[in-house]
């Protein structure tokens, strides 16, 4: 059959890897996402222009001679503040659901042109110390920075859902997510609590771009390419969960290279979408 390949052993469990890798990268991305959309009910598309405009900000520490993870200390911060900003403002407006989808649309196309005005349009490579890092296991290769962001994903995947489930104040967000009436009658400062979830889904979209610099090369129009991907992350591991878009990142990148290896590149993001699809049809009201 034109196209089809059967491939060896050995090139689909690297591509296996390789889509685990890469699905870890799906789910850091998705998991910020999630939780503003499942817990503040807002659909942050802004969500992955701080991602861009942190992996940016990384290579530009990088070239200064810092430390591509040591940039997380700065990068981090900046972004928890402008991510409470954005929630600040909106809260401020009472934007709805909907019009968040807008309003952050129309971030993501400012933040391109801020992108594009400071690094231009041309692609970019972050050249780390990082970077040519790769050990071999049995007869697989793995590379540094991709072990990095998938370490990175399953630690913090693990740390934020620990922190939901078991502290004070992870029970007082899901409380004033499911009935903010409720809560507040109980004493818990909804405004305060969106501010702080909001700032730290900002911050974790930069960490997720900081994994991006490490193994990727940078455009800023490529930000909209994320998107349908780690959206069907996102749908299909569940609105607000912590460690859902982790699991579906993973799937649909392991799913996404096994379809490389067999048929063609080409190929790929008809996994995405299809089971984007399906979720929608079989969850409509997720």
């Amino acid at each position: 059959m034109s196209g089809f390949t059967l491939p060896s052993l050995s090139l689909l469990s690297q591509s296996i890897l390789s889509g685990i890798f890469v699905g870890a990268l799906y789910g850091l991305m998705g998991l910020g996402l999630s939780l503003s959309w499942g817990l503040l009910r807002l659909i942050n598309l802004a969500h992955f222009a701080f991602a861009f405009l942190a992996a940016y900000l990384c290579y530009q520490l990088a070239t200064m001679g810092m430390d591509p993870l040591l940039t997380l200390t700065v990068i981090v911060p900046v972004f928890f503040v402008l991510g409470a900003g954005l929630h600040w403002v909106m809260a401020r407006f009472a934007v709805t659901p909907f019009n968040s989808l807008l309003l952050t649309f129309g971030l993501m196309g400012i933040v391109e042109s801020i992108i594009q005005s400071i690094w231009t349009a041309d692609f970019r490579k972050l050249e780390s110390s990082y970077a040519q890092q790769k050990f071999k296991i049995g007869e697989l290769f793995v590379p540094v920075p991709e072990l990095i962001t998938l370490l990175l994903a399953i630690g913090i995947a693990f740390a934020v859902w620990g922190a939901l489930r078991f502290t004070d104040l992870g029970k007082a967000m899901r409380a004033a997510a499911q009935d903010a009436p409720v809560a507040a009658a109980f004493g818990v400062n909804e405004k305060a609590l969106g501010l702080l979830l909001a700032g730290t889904c900002s911050a974790l979209a930069s960490v997720a771009g900081v994994c991006l610099a490490l193994s990727f090369t940078l455009a800023p129009s490529q930000m909209y390419a994320w998107v349908g991907v780690v959206f069907a992350a996102v749908m299909l591991g569940g609105l607000g969960s912590a460690l859902g878009p982790l699991v579906a990142g993973t799937l649909i990148g392991v799913s996404e290279a096994v379809t490389m290896a067999v048929t063609a590149p080409s190929w790929a993001p008809i996994v995405s979408f299809t089971l984007l699809i399906f979720v929608l049809l079989l969850r409509p009201k997720t």
